[in-house]
């Protein structure tokens, strides 16, 4: 029991997090007669959530350096409306305008990362700026009114499905073979890990922990692709996110960059005199930014099937709302990227549960309000207790 205590401990805010995803999915399950986890409603929370978790990962690397970005969604519309003209008016190949549209969302954190990392402008300020301008430039390009139909090709990144090998009856079996090799690859990773802790002697936890975990991870995979399996299969949209996850999750977790930037987001000055070049992490925190802003963009435009003035709006909140909720400190130096998904995941249940048991959206802001508040006031709390 002291070992589960400990390790909850140290994961507190995750964990809690997880367990909370959990409570919350069952009594939306039960307050809506099963509708909230049937294959088609759990399809619609994967597309109708994937441009906030995409923006989530990529927020949660600023927040982390101990920055903010505002202007995530005003970029998101922006990108979304330069694609929509390259693609629609000027007919160009959609892998094209897709590679333009990125290179272009690098160049407007390249900008913001700018006046953050070198002229040292609060980036607060320089992402309000940013907002501003790049809604204002989403106006002007698109004259005011929505540019539409994308091609069938673009679309298919937020409404297309991985193409099934064979169904047996209404399942999709290439998900169901996804599902087990991803069980498999859980079970490898787990005991690895236990022979690499052994191999340098660092202290582990009791084997029956281990295999619980496991054993939890296998039964949710195949659950959640069992249940796609019901429906279409897998989204495209999923593959590019957890593609997303996991490189990232390699790189914060495994990689030099990845450690500058928690030492960024630690101590600044610290950082510095360890050699860290804390102006290029942050720059390059927000050229990364603007990338992910800028596919959050296709994303949404591609699911809408038109670029509109009004795209993105609110965007950013969510995203700062899914990193905060699910485990980054407002402070910096502290968040995971799976953290960040969990908290968006959080949100997005509630406003579908919330929908679907007839609560207006006035109901739901004040409510995803209060959620936000009781995260960060967490937090402090727990920070207080260890200090």
């Amino acid at each position: 029991m002291g070992a589960i205590s400990e390790l909850f401990k140290k994961n507190i805010r995750q964990y809690g997090m997880i367990i909370a995803l959990i409570f919350i999915s069952v009594f939306f399950q039960i307050m809506t007669d099963g509708i909230l986890l049937k294959p088609l409603n759990v399809t619609n929370l994967i597309l109708q959530n994937s441009y906030i978790l995409v923006l989530a990962i990529g927020m949660v690397l600023v927040i982390i350096t101990g920055h903010i970005d505002l202007s995530v969604g005003s970029v998101a519309a922006f990108i979304g409306a330069l694609s929509a003209i390259m693609m629609v008016d000027m007919e160009l190949n959609p892998v094209l305008a897709v590679v333009i549209s990125l290179l272009m969302g690098a160049l407007v954190g390249a900008w913001q990362g700018f006046w953050v990392a070198y002229v040292k402008i609060p980036a607060f300020i320089v992402t309000l700026a940013g907002m501003l301008l790049f809604r204002g430039l989403t106006m002007i390009v698109l004259n005011g009114q929505s540019i539409a139909p994308f091609p069938k090709t673009f679309q298919k990144i937020s409404s297309g499905f991985v193409p099934d090998v064979a169904s047996v009856g209404s399942l999709n079996v290439l998900t169901l073979i996804i599902g087990v090799l991803l069980s498999l690859l859980v079970i490898y990773q787990e005991i690895r890990s236990r022979r690499i802790t052994v191999k340098y002697g660092f202290e582990q936890s009791p084997a029956w922990m281990s295999v619980a975990k496991a054993a939890a991870l296998v039964i949710v995979i195949n659950l959640f692709t069992y249940v796609l399996a019901q429906y279409n299969g897998i989204p495209n949209i999923l593959v590019i996110l957890m593609v997303l996850i996991v490189i990232y999750s390699f790189v914060m977790n495994h990689m030099t960059m990845g450690r500058h930037i928690y030492a960024l987001g630690g101590n600044e000055k610290a950082a510095s005199l360890s050699g860290v070049k804390t102006k290029r992490v942050t720059f390059w925190v927000f050229v990364n930014m603007g990338v992910l802003a800028a596919l959050s963009g296709l994303v949404f435009a591609a699911r809408l099937n038109s670029a509109t003035p009004k795209a993105g709006t609110n965007f950013e909140l969510d995203a700062i709302a899914a990193c905060f909720i699910g485990g980054a400190s407002a402070s910096g130096g502290i968040g995971t990227v799976v953290g960040a998904i969990i908290g968006g995941l959080v949100m997005g249940v509630m406003n579908n549960g919330m929908s679907l048991v007839g609560l207006g959206v006035d109901w739901q802001q004040g409510i995803k309000g209060l959620v936000l508040l009781l995260a960060v006031g967490f937090d402090i709390y727990n920070k207080s207790k260890t200090a």
